[in-house]
Parts: C-alpha cells; sequence; structure tokens
C-alpha cells in the first residue's frame, strides 16, 4: 500500500462527512511489569494513514490533513525508538506534521467557527467482549468534547467505505489467503507425525514469517477433539488424539489485510459419525455459498442459512424439526459471515443488501459437546458483479 492508498481514503472519508475529523492511533498495551504487548494499530487509523506506530493523532478538515506526533521521550527513545517525521509523511502522503500543543491550538482555532467534530465512538459491541479495549478511542473522545461543542461518531461512515473493497485491497486479501492454503496444503500431510497441537501451530507460523508476512492475522485455533467445540479455543497445548477431528482456524496477514480459513482434518481413520458430521457441514457451506450474490438482502441470507443448517441438525439427528430453536442454537452457535478486511472481523456496515466488492467468510460448523465433535468449514468470499467468487476455493475441504 502506498501513500496514494491513504491519501484517497481520506479523501472519500472527508467527502461523505461535513466536517472536521480527528482519529487516534491505539496506544500500546502492557504484557506483564513494565513491558508491552507486540503492537496492533486502530484499523481506521492505519486506513487513512498507513501509520503502524502508536499514539499518533490524523485531523481531516476537508481537503487538508495533519499529522500529530506523540511525546516521546528520550529514554523511550533509546529502548523502542519511534516512527520518524519523514517516514510518517512518506506513509500517509501527508506533509504537515505537528506537535500536541500545536495541535490543541488548531483544533480551538477550528472550533470557533465549527460546533460539531466527528471522531471514532464507543464500539456498539464491547459491553459483549471479556476484554478491555483500548483506551484510546476513548481518550480521544473525551479529549474533543472539552474543545468542541458536539461530537459525533463516524464509525458507520467508515465501516461503509471500508465494507466495499477496492482492488488493491483484494489483491492484498488473495495474497494472505494463498500463503494460508500454501500452508494448510504443506501442513496437513504432516499431522500424522505430529503429537501436539502447538507443534501444528508452529507448522504455520515458520511458513507465514518465512515467507515475509507479518504472521498470524489473529490468535491461531488448533482444536483437537473436544477442544473444537469451544469456538475461540487457542491454547493449542493438548495431544494430539489418534481418531479424532483436528479443527485449524488460521489465517495468515499481508500487507495489512487477513484470510480466515478453516479446515477440520481426521487424525487416523476417522470413525462413521464424524464422517456424517463433517459431510453435512460441507454440503451445508456449499448451499450457501452458492446462494451468495449481489443484490441478494441480508435478511433473506440469514433465513436461508437457517433452514439450511437445520436441515443438516435435523439430518444429524441432533434436533428434530425447524421449530427447535434452543437446540439448533445449540448446535450451531455462532454467525455464518463477517465481513473480512484489515480486521479479521470487518465491519460490513450494517448492508441492506450485499454489494459488489464486499469480503465476507461463509463459515458453517456443527458442535456437539456430548460426543466431543466439532467441525468448522471456512472460506473466504468475494461478492462480484455478477455472482461471487470463492477466493480459497483451491483448498479442498475434505477431511
Amino acid at each position: 500500500m502506498n501513500s496514494n492508498f491513504f491519501q484517497a481514503n481520506r479523501a472519500r472519508l472527508a467527502n461523505n462527512i461535513n466536517g472536521p475529523i480527528v482519529l487516534s492511533a491505539n496506544h500500546q498495551m502492557q504484557r506483564s511489569n513494565d513491558a508491552a504487548f507486540g503492537f496492533e494499530q486502530e484499523a481506521n487509523f492505519w486506513y487513512l494513514t498507513g501509520i503502524t506506530a502508536p499514539d499518533w493523532w490524523v485531523i481531516i478538515d476537508g481537503t487538508k490533513s495533519i499529522l500529530v506526533v506523540p511525546e516521546i521521550d528520550d529514554i523511550h527513545q533509546v529502548f523502542n525508538g519511534s516512527l520518524s517525521v519523514s517516514n510518517a509523511m512518506k506513509i500517509s502522503g501527508i506533509d504537515e506534521v505537528i506537535s500536541r500543543r500545536e495541535a490543541q491550538d488548531i483544533l480551538q482555532h477550528i472550533a470557533r467557527t465549527k460546533n460539531v467534530v466527528y471522531a471514532l465512538g464507543s464500539d456498539p459491541h464491547e459491553k459483549f467482549y471479556d476484554f478491555v479495549v483500548n483506551p484510546a478511542r476513548k481518550d480521544m473522545y473525551k479529549y474533543l468534547k472539552k474543545i468542541f461543542a458536539d461530537v459525533r461518531d463516524c464509525r458507520m461512515d467508515l465501516a461503509k467505505l471500508r465494507a466495499t473493497k477496492q482492488p488493491i485491497e483484494i489483491d492484498a486479501i488473495k495474497k494472505a489467503i494463498k500463503l494460508t492454503n500454501e500452508a494448510f496444503r504443506e501442513v496437513q500431510p504432516k499431522l500424522a507425525n505430529l503429537k501436539y497441537e502447538y507443534q501444528v501451530e508452529a507448522e504455520f507460523s515458520y511458513r507465514f514469517r518465512n515467507a515475509g508476512s507479518s504472521g498470524h492475522a489473529y490468535d491461531p485455533i488448533v482444536a483437537s477433539g473436544a477442544n473444537a467445540v469451544t469456538l475461540h479455543y487457542n491454547s493449542n497445548s493438548e495431544r494430539l488424539k489418534n481418531n479424532s477431528l483436528l479443527l485449524l482456524d488460521i489465517g495468515a496477514r499481508v500487507d495489512g489485510y487477513a484470510a480466515d480459513i478453516t479446515r477440520t482434518y481426521a487424525i487416523g481413520a476417522p470413525t462413521k459419525r464424524q464422517l456424517d458430521v463433517h459431510r453435512a457441514v460441507e454440503k451445508a457451506q456449499q448451499a450457501i455459498i452458492a446462494l451468495l450474490q449481489p443484490g441478494l438482502s441480508v435478511k433473506d441470507y440469514q433465513a436461508f442459512v437457517d433452514t439450511i443448517m437445520q436441515d443438516a441438525l435435523i439430518g444429524l439427528g441432533l434436533i428434530k424439526s425447524r421449530d427447535d430453536q434452543a437446540n439448533y442454537r445449540k448446535y450451531f452457535p455462532h454467525a455464518i459471515s463477517h465481513g473480512l478486511g484489515i480486521d479479521v472481523h470487518d465491519s460490513l456496515g450494517g448492508p441492506v443488501e450485499f454489494l459488489p466488492g464486499m469480503m465476507l467468510t461463509v463459515e458453517p460448523g456443527i458442535y456437539i459437546p456430548e460426543e466431543g465433535i466439532g467441525v468448522r468449514i471456512e472460506d473466504d468470499i468475494l461478492i462480484t458483479e455478477t455472482g461471487h467468487q470463492n477466493l480459497s476455493a483451491s483448498l479442498p475441504t475434505s477431511l
């Protein structure tokens, strides 16, 4: 991604919003005692600037953009270094970089003639998370409230822009998918000789980093046997058991964009029940992917998905009818799709219908806790002008 990409994204956002926009990069987060986790940028900030360093700001006011450099003392500069002003300008295409003090003066000047400023509001799903959200977004919102009479949320404006992928973004996602598929194909034949989940994870990690990617787009899920019924299992520490299934939910990140692919493989000879469950998921996924096309309403898509998945569970004897909603959600407890892009769970901008350029996953799964069986198959789908393209279809879904 070159500076032209980020410049164009800022222009598109400014064209949609009549007012100044101020966004903050993420803060660095504590890992232990006096050490920080590896830094990961807030996706919207990266989309507008390309900057992957903490605590920078961007001010967008019409056609003018300004970067605000964080204050870094000499000690932290020696230990951690920092992004130079010249590199920040080169990456972002912004030729004005100012200090925090100068930014305060500029924002106060803007506020004298403009009552409204736009920033990122709170994530509407935040109350459901079981982790602490990076405080940078709220810190910026509170800071702007002291200066402007009205601070408004531009999260949905950005989500709608990011939902329809540009050709350069699609190319990046294709690269991430290609690398992920190659790793799956290379690792699957080695499974019989590996003993632990973490060894499987290490095989993927080596291939991703050795290929020059930034690594995993998210914590990989390597779930053997009953571990697969925990949807976001990622301790990846247990021994692989013979005659069990291994669920692998893994994706590389390339050029800032994520792949997200899941396959379920047999360790040893699968049982008839395992084969039946896998075939049911495989058949359901094929039917669901076939639905996707521009103009399909999201509401209709969900209704079709429910029918397909309910029939799959009826065929396996897990529910007796489509009316058994409680057990339907017991055995298929997650959404069928999510957006894919910079964030592995990218927003699709709350669409009424699917549009060309949207990128989403299709990931049916059936999880049977009482039998210790979990099967999920996930592919990455691009909505095209005439239908869809399964970008990960070259990786077989078979056991």
